[in-house]
């Protein structure tokens, strides 16, 4: 057995243990899909970064910043940006409002204020959940036989498979609190490979002069954060910026604050999140950047976290630095997976449907869905759509167009209504998937979160202003 093969061994071990001990919390809805509200601040932080990242953030990013140098540092600037005012924005009035409303899942919080006999708002929000998440973990799948083919020379397709089962199983054994402790260990591994890979591209490069005239040498708009050759600067800057937007209304990051064990573990949350995600970000571009200048004329760019890795390092590192990717794609699988079980069971089967049945029936359903879930996106995975980076994204803007806005009508606009939550949730779904498919080729390649959001907060706003002052005219 090699050294590498050892050491995955020996973490997924560790991950299966971390399971096992969870397995308490996992008898009732709230248990198996919030660990019970209890978490503190710490596992909170690294959970609300190590889901935020996933595969992209190691694959796809490292890989964006082997593409087009310095400009992928703009990337960094929106993350930072969008996490910062997540967490100061909506982390603590989000926790008090779903501590109030008894609230498991976003789409609980978002119906908790009207009512909606006919659960519109409810059934758009399991809709757009449902679709995007499934693409998202179909991503994440994809990264999983990336990361085995690079490291291991495993057939993509087997990677994909062996992956997939990991994930499932000790998702589907520990719910939400081994997800979160799991997150933790999986960050810091994250954390240290971001900090070891750079530093040691760099080294190899001969140093950071060194990085620079070999970009300059390759191509000198590498090193220019403005040149963008294929359209305006202002529109890939904004673009790039704009990646941080969705922060504001992943649900599964909203679910995180809503795991806190009260406000002051959000308050010392956040601090640690935000400096932790800016190594993240940082050492990825990076990692890519020194990537290009020591294995220019990679056939995949999105392999250079990876190859770096392998090259660089003795085996056991480079099972180490395995271990970190893959921990990068665990992290955000496990979540998407309990967020997507959590809107059929609980906001469709329960909420929707009227079911009576108790808790610990109800989180037996949730983990058998869990599995299911998991199985369709690694058979979708499988197909291998190339591009993880695209990909994720197209997921991401997709979720923040569409909760994004609402969440912040919600907790920011007492006049908003369920008519203005429906319409702002699925016009900037629609717009932000209409835009990728039929629109953004023509405009420069202007990110699709950026309309998507612009039409959802004007439809949140708009909609809940003309149906408040209607409904006031009727009182009156």
């Amino acid at each position: 057995m090699s050294t590498t093969v050892t050491v995955l061994v020996v973490y997924l071990g560790i991950l299966a243990a971390l399971a096992i001990w969870s397995r308490r919390e996992t008898h009732t809805l709230s248990g198996f899909y919030l660990a019970g509200k209890k978490l503190p601040y710490w596992v909170v932080a690294f959970s609300t970064n190590a889901t935020g990242e996933s595969g992209w953030l190691l694959l796809g990013l490292s890989g964006m910043g082997y593409a087009v140098g310095m400009q992928a540092y703009w990337v960094v600037v929106g993350e930072i940006a969008g996490i910062a005012l997540s967490w100061w924005l909506i982390s603590r009035r989000l926790k008090r409002l779903g501590d109030e409303t008894d609230s498991i899942t976003v789409p609980d919080v978002l119906a908790a204020k009207f009512t909606d006999k006919w659960h519109l708002v409810r059934g758009a929000a399991v809709l757009i959940i449902v679709v995007m998440v499934t693409t998202y973990v179909t991503a994440q799948m994809v990264s999983s036989g990336k990361a085995f083919s690079s490291f291991l020379g495993m057939e993509y397709e087997t990677g994909v498979i062996v992956g997939g089962i990991f994930i499932i199983a000790y998702t589907f054994v520990g719910g939400y609190k081994a997800v979160s402790y799991t997150d933790v260990v999986q960050g810091v591994l994250m954390l240290l490979g971001l900090i070891a890979v750079p530093a040691a591209a760099i080294y190899a490069s001969g140093g950071i002069s060194e990085v620079r005239s070999s970009l300059a040498y390759q191509d000198p708009a590498l090193l220019d954060m403005f040149a963008f050759s294929n359209m305006p600067a202002w529109i890939g800057i904004a673009s790039f910026v704009a990646i941080g937007l969705p922060f504001l209304g992943v649900p599964q990051l909203l679910i995180r604050y809503m795991s806190a064990r009260d406000d002051g573990e959000i308050r010392k949350a956040r601090i640690m999140s935000v400096i932790v995600l800016l190594i993240f970000t940082f050492g990825a571009v990076t990692a890519g950047v020194a990537g290009r200048a020591l294995f220019p004329g990679l056939e995949d760019s999105e392999t250079i976290f990876p190859v770096i890795s392998s090259n660089l390092f003795p085996p056991i590192i480079a099972g180490l630095l395995l271990v970190v990717v893959l921990s990068a794609i665990m992290s955000t699988v496990d979540s998407l997976l309990l967020l997507a079980s959590s809107a059929v069971v609980r906001d469709t089967y329960q909420k929707i449907m009227g079911s009576t049945d108790s808790d610990a029936v109800l989180s037996n359903y949730g983990k058998v869905l869990t599995v299911a879930i998991g199985i369709i996106a690694l058979l979708l995975g499988i197909q291998e759509p190339r591009v993880i980076f695209h990909f994720v994204l197209a997921s991401w803007s997709g979720l923040g167009s569409a909760f994004g806005p609402v969440i912040i009508g919600i907790l920011y606009y007492k006049r908003v209504t369920w008519a203005g939550v429906l319409s702002g949730m699925l016009g900037g779904f629609i717009v932000s998937v209409a835009w990728l498919a039929w629109f953004k080729a023509d405009y420069h390649g202007l990110y699709e979160a950026i309309p998507g959001f612009i039409a959802g907060m004007a439809l949140t706003f708009g909609v809940s202003w003309l149906t408040s002052r209607k409904n006031t005219r009727r009182s009156m």
